[in-house]
């Protein structure tokens, strides 16, 4: 059985709720394991036995969550040349734009050398005052839906890519026979 990672942050649980989606929607692919992991709770071990992930963050300052970067700083380099070819996408919970959070899994992604399965999904929750920032969030059913179908879609991918390594492997066997 194929494994999808979401690895997520939340302060006011908005991130939770995409995370969340996103697993529902992976979940309908029976042939993958959905793990859903807080951040601090994620390891290398968890990154390298997955086939697939989804990195779900809040923007905080215009940038990943701490104990976003934290679990990157602490598995970077432990699955460094372990992950590569593997598909992933991001989910960014955002105040106000989103787009240097996006910017920043991307970087980390691409020096694990993931392969995007889609632009990564920013919901802009429009908060700005310290109260509105600090509140409980309530992701809309069009948000929500888009997560749903990004968990979907990257675990038939992971499935798909795993069935074509576990093809190409047999035909070798095959031809050397």
């Amino acid at each position: 059985m194929k494994t999808l990672l979401i690895v997520y942050h939340t302060m006011t649980g908005g991130t939770l709720q995409m995370a969340q989606a996103a697993a529902a929607g992976a979940a309908a692919e029976t042939e993958v394991q959905v793990r859903l992991l807080h951040a601090p709770a994620a390891h290398a071990n968890d990154l390298i036995g997955a086939d697939g992930y989804i990195f779900a963050t809040p923007e905080n300052l215009a940038a990943i969550s701490g104990l976003m970067k934290d679990f990157f700083d602490r598995n970077y380099y432990a699955a460094l040349e372990r992950l590569n070819g593997r598909p992933y996408a991001s989910l960014i919970c955002a105040g106000s734009d989103g787009h240097n959070a996006a910017r920043q899994i991307e970087r980390i992604a691409s020096g694990w050398r993931l392969k995007p399965v889609a632009a990564p999904l920013i919901v802009c929750t429009r908060a700005q005052t310290p109260q509105e920032i600090l509140r409980p969030k309530q992701i809309g059913p069009e948000d929500l839906s888009a997560c749903r179908d990004i968990g979907a879609a990257i675990s038939l991918l992971a499935r798909i890519a795993s069935a074509h390594k576990e093809a190409c492997k047999l035909a070798i066997i095959s031809a050397t026979d």
